[in-house]
């Protein structure tokens, strides 16, 4: 007698693969098969669990955050998050390492920085130095780079008097005569009042200097420092300089 062809259910039940294995291949003939670099691999990620990792501790990924949302931390603002940020420095830039970021302390000024990583290396070889997918350029006016430059005399030699780490703080009337030098006078004093405070209100986004108050004041931040090179920052004041004489001797009456 002719065997009986197979039921349609055995037919599927032999084809099922033992363990995940392929169609037709055993998981016995699947492991002997599989290099021995790759098998160590696998038992090594079953035998360490993910949760086994340890976490990074809750203070030190708030500093973190803070660091990476507004790119600095100062100490006067929130001593408790740069006290962990500057006994900790290492291990935040072991977290900052694979955005090729790094942070910068100044420990007597108290205040933390993101910087671009000196191993940085942009994928186009055409654009600028330090150009990073994660830093947007923000360029200054003529006008509030100088600004900018007198801002950093005026901190560096408010600290030299007082000492490290010294709020400074300045007035509008301070500065106006400062910038009528370069600038030149508008011939209203409204008007060059108005100017020089859009021009700090524009500093304050690059967290440089606080909002001006109502007795028009403010604070210069420390962040000033290391902002901008100092041989630049002398070299426009140069500029501008000439440019201001060269103004004069034009004018009617001025020294040829």
């Amino acid at each position: 007698m002719p065997p009986e062809p197979a039921d349609i259910f055995d037919q599927w039940a032999s084809a099922v693969p033992t363990h995940g294995a392929p169609r037709g291949q055993t998981a016995d003939s699947e492991a002997a098969t599989m290099p021995d670099d790759a098998h160590d691999a696998t038992t090594a990620a079953a035998a360490t669990p993910a949760d086994s990792i340890p976490a990074t501790p809750a203070t030190l990924r708030r500093a973190v955050q803070e660091l990476l949302k507004q790119g600095m931390l100062e100490r006067s603002a929130k001593p408790a998050l740069f006290r962990h940020m500057a006994t900790d420095t290492a291990r935040i830039n072991a977290l900052l390492e694979p955005l090729d970021l790094t942070v910068r302390l100044d420990e007597h000024r108290g205040l933390a920085f993101v910087a671009i990583a000196a191993t940085y290396q942009a994928d186009d070889e055409d654009e600028d130095e330090w150009t990073h997918p994660l830093v947007r350029r923000q360029r200054l006016t003529q006008e509030q780079s100088l600004l900018l430059a007198l801002l950093r005399r005026e901190f560096l030699q408010r600290e030299q008097e007082s000492g490290l780490g010294v709020p400074v703080q300045l007035t509008v009337d301070h500065l106006l005569p400062q910038l009528e030098i370069y600038l030149g006078s508008t011939g209203s004093d409204m008007q060059e009042r108005k100017r020089l405070l859009n021009l700090l209100d524009n500093l304050r986004g690059h967290g440089v200097v606080s909002e001006v108050d109502a007795q028009e004041r403010f604070t210069i931040r420390p962040l000033i420092v290391h902002l901008a090179n100092p041989e630049n920052l002398q070299a426009l004041l140069h500029s501008l300089r000439e440019m201001q004489h060269a103004r004069a001797a034009a004018a009617p009456g001025g020294e040829a």
